[in-house]
């Protein structure tokens, strides 16, 4: 008799924001930063869903853990401050509209638990904005701090035992020479 382990746990690193509106855009600005520095384990995708709200479906609800990084608004906490949440606090948060891509973010949210396929871990890490205006440049706050945020994803994705590797000189920063499914913010897949 053959013994099978365990299917392997799967994680989905998803970058959200709008690239066009300053400090949105720290959801993407950070997963290409992480793609650039760091190898993803087999176990994992890298994603770049910028606005695509329930479009980003397929890709979250067949996994078992997923990091999802945005720009996100607290009360009191300064610009670039770095947030994270977790699980049932997650769907709160997005529900203060920061920008039109956030109401997709709550329709997502909601649709996958309606269907019962939230991924069992979910995580939501970013940072706090100083502007949503258009621009495609972050801001100098949260510039600043996106060295925390991509520690910060790399912290979550090995406490969930998906450590990632540093890349090293030799290799290319240009993710669309090393995949060409980056082209389409697909950074690295489990054959999404």
């Amino acid at each position: 008799m053959v013994h099978r382990g365990a299917a392997p746990r799967t994680l989905t690193v998803l970058g959200l924001g709008n690239v066009l509106c300053s400090d949105d855009g720290v959801g993407p600005a950070a997963v290409g930063r992480l793609w650039r520095g760091w190898k993803p384990p087999t176990s994992a995708s890298v994603v770049d869903g910028g606005t695509l709200g329930m479009a980003l479906m397929p890709l979250l609800e067949s996994v078992d853990d997923a990091i999802l990084v945005d720009a996100v608004f607290l009360d009191d906490e300064p610009p670039g401050a770095l947030v994270r949440l977790e699980g049932d606090a997650i769907p709160q948060a997005v529900l203060h509209r920061l920008s039109p891509h956030q109401i997709g973010v709550a329709d997502l949210l909601d649709s996958l638990r309606l269907l019962e396929r939230t991924p069992p871990r979910l995580i939501l890490v970013g940072l706090v904005p100083a502007s949503l205006g258009l621009g495609v440049e972050l801001t100098s706050d949260v510039a600043a701090a996106m060295p925390s945020l991509v520690e910060s994803i790399l912290n979550e994705a090995d406490r969930l035992g998906h450590p990632f590797e540093r890349r090293s000189a030799d290799e290319t920063e240009d993710p669309v020479a090393a995949d060409p499914a980056a082209a389409l913010g697909v950074f690295h897949g489990l054959g999404v």
